[in-house]
């Protein structure tokens, strides 16, 4: 049988091991993609809320999350549509900080993340905590802008984007998955870029 060519052996090696199987670095852009119509939403309005299986409910309004201990992220993002922005710098809460405060039941196991816009996708509790998530609102060291989700958005950089739900305005604890938008039209529950867990059944 023959061997695999040089020019094959050649792209392997050239390969970024930051890159997750199937995906490509898209370089300086960052492409926009959304399921819904772009919402303008002024900061003063918005606020996010942390409810359900939780023993202290709270919302927080922009001023009071922006009191909250600050956090950053540094690092890559992966969409489902095989583009991969490295370097990226984002700031804003942990979510860590927000469960702390409304403190979990012992059956809390997943969370429903809502948009303004009623987008909602769904992530297990684990997946979210332990600085593996953030609401933010900075990228880049300026406001994060509207097409990105400005000005509040979740960060899970860990799982492909469409988790990292824009306009973020509350989260849900919950005892059993509950699938949302994208999750309900065939992808996958949980979305690990390095296992390509792209569709129901990756």
């Amino acid at each position: 049988m023959a061997g695999p060519t040089r020019g094959f052996l050649g792209r392997q090696r050239n390969r970024d091991p930051r890159l997750p199987p199937g995906q490509y670095d898209v370089g300086r852009d960052w492409p926009v993609l959304t399921a819904e119509p772009t919402p303008r939403i002024a900061p003063e309005t918005w606020s996010i809320t942390v409810d359900g299986q939780v023993e202290a409910p709270t919302t927080w309004s922009w001023e009071e999350a922006h009191r909250l201990p600050r956090s950053e992220y540094r690092g890559a993002i992966h969409c489902v549509t095989t583009w991969s922005k490295f370097d990226t710098r984002f700031a804003g809460v942990s979510l860590d900080t927000l469960l702390e405060a409304a403190r979990p039941t012992a059956d809390a196991h997943f969370v429903l993340a809502t948009s303004r816009t009623g987008y909602t996708t769904n992530l297990p509790l684990a997946d979210v905590t332990g600085g593996k998530a953030w609401i933010v609102w900075e990228y880049d060291g300026a406001p994060l802008p509207v097409e990105h989700g400005g000005p509040v958005r979740l960060l899970v950089p860990h799982l492909y984007f469409w988790k990292s739900a824009k306009w973020i305005s509350r989260l849900t604890l919950t005892t059993r998955d509950q699938p949302g938008f994208w999750e309900q039209n065939g992808y996958h529950d949980r979305g690990d870029p390095w296992r390509q867990q792209r569709y129901q059944g990756d």
